[in-house]
């Protein structure tokens, strides 16, 4: 047997992780939940990868208020580039699976897990960006403070409660990323069973 060659399993996982992939190109990554009193239904902001969905107008309207830039799809370059990224991710896994290469499974999951460790901090900076970076003569000023979503989680701004969550993207997209770290690490596992 060729120990540079990937298991069965390996290339199983692999090839499930490009077709996962795929699906992330066509469902939301990420939603932002508002609620207050004023919107007792809530408010839902939905990041796909190629464009901004759900209430945006409505809380671009809000934002105005305490001076925060209006989001726009066309002023992120991410959603530009994000379907590619993950298209070429996507055709990386089915590369590897077709190679059959340790090597090649090794470099997928390292970039891949480079990849969305830089994702999350853009999207953190962003977020940042956004809540920190307020228009001086807004109508509502309140000194020292900021209106950053939370990345993940819950946050007070002002009366409005904010959730951040992964949507069914972004749950499929960390579940690649534990899917590839298995096939990667599975022969380890196999080398301790047997000492």
């Amino acid at each position: 047997m060729n120990n540079n060659k990937l298991t069965k399993v390996q290339r199983t996982l692999v090839l499930i992780s490009g077709i996962l992939l795929i699906i992330v190109l066509f469902v939301p990554l990420w939603r932002i939940d508002f609620w207050a009193p004023q919107y007792p239904e809530g408010l839902v902001m939905l990041m796909y990868p190629s464009k901004l969905a759900g209430d945006v107008e409505i809380i671009n309207g809000l934002n105005h208020y305490i001076g925060m830039k209006t989001l726009h799809t066309k002023d992120f370059i991410e959603f530009t580039i994000l379907p590619y990224l993950i298209g070429a991710y996507a055709l990386f896994c089915f590369l590897v699976y077709f190679i059959n290469k340790k090597g090649g499974l090794a470099a997928l999951f390292w970039a891949f897990a480079i990849f969305g460790v830089v994702a999350m901090f853009d999207f953190y900076r962003w977020e940042y960006n956004y809540g920190h970076n307020l228009d001086p003569s807004a109508p509502i000023q309140i000194p020292g403070m900021s209106y950053t979503p939370p990345l993940i989680g819950y946050k007070q701004l002002l009366n409005f409660e904010v959730y951040s969550i992964p949507h069914i993207g972004g749950s499929i997209f960390f579940g690649t990323g534990i899917i590839l770290l298995i096939a990667y690490v599975l022969p380890l596992i196999k080398k301790r069973k047997k000492v």
